[in-house]
């Protein structure tokens, strides 16, 4: 007998992690899959990842802080193997939420800071999904959630290097879903709109880029995390286990205009 839909979303007994889960977005998916059940891992380079987990246990979920630089390629493998023998050697979920940003205009745009952004938002996201993978297909399967953007369809302005990460992002996952869903992985990525997050405070701070954003925006404000929470655990359950390869847009309608 299947079970009852609103069973299929319950998490219970999964074992979770979350790369870059201090970050704005990163918490509140990291909320939203202890909620729903799951013991997790949450893994960052902002020292604020310990007083994040400390509250979530406090109210009795079970997570642990593990702090990297996922710039540094040896630092991911041994962040996911920590994380990995914490979970008890499985891991069922992995979300990719770490990411920065950069403005400069494209002609002056400085060598490291694309080198910086590329590592963090598109090199870290294939070498976690790379990672997991090879956990996930012996133990039967899992789920990915990577996190792509407005700018996974869009050029912007002065950011060539997130644009070039996103659009990125995209197209990994849907590659790593053609590679991976017959063996019972599926690859997704939520594509956020306009966030009142740390990354977007020049455009929210500049009177006239945010008008721009909001006039075009039918519900009419910026989101915020917990607009991902939903999303983040559907993709995550059993709800969502004939969905791989997808970028589902959290846009407050932005994309239809």
């Amino acid at each position: 007998m299947s079970k009852k839909i609103l069973d299929q979303f319950n998490l219970s007994g999964k074992k979770a992690m979350v790369v870059g889960g201090a970050g704005d977005l990163g918490v509140a998916m990291a909320e939203a899959l202890v909620e729903a059940g799951t013991e997790l891992v949450i893994i960052d380079l902002d020292d604020k990842v310990f007083g994040i987990c400390d509250n979530f246990s406090r109210k009795g979920y079970t997570v642990t802080a593990i702090k990297a630089d996922v710039s540094d390629r040896a630092q991911i493998k041994s962040s996911f193997e920590i994380a990995l023998s914490t979970l008890g050697g499985k891991v069922d979920i992995l979300v990719n939420s770490a990411g920065i940003q950069r403005r400069h205009k494209s002609e002056v745009f400085p060598e490291k800071d694309w080198d910086d952004v590329i590592s963090i938002n598109l090199n870290a996201t294939f070498f976690y999904c790379q990672l997991a993978a090879n956990v996930m297909i012996p133990n039967g399967g899992g789920k990915i959630i990577n996190i792509a953007s407005m700018m996974s369809f869009f050029g912007g302005i002065t950011i060539p290097a997130y644009a070039a990460s996103k659009g990125g992002v995209a197209q990994l996952s849907k590659c790593l879903s053609n590679d991976w869903a017959a063996k019972g992985i599926t690859v997704n990525a939520i594509a956020p709109g306009y966030m009142d997050t740390q990354l977007n405070v020049a455009l929210i701070n500049d009177p006239i880029r945010n008008a721009e954003a909001l006039n075009r925006i039918p519900m009419k404000r910026w989101g915020i995390g917990a607009d991902l929470k939903g999303l983040t655990v559907f993709l995550a359950s059993q709800a969502s286990d004939y969905i791989s390869g997808t970028v589902i847009p959290v846009d407050g309608g932005y994309l239809a205009r």
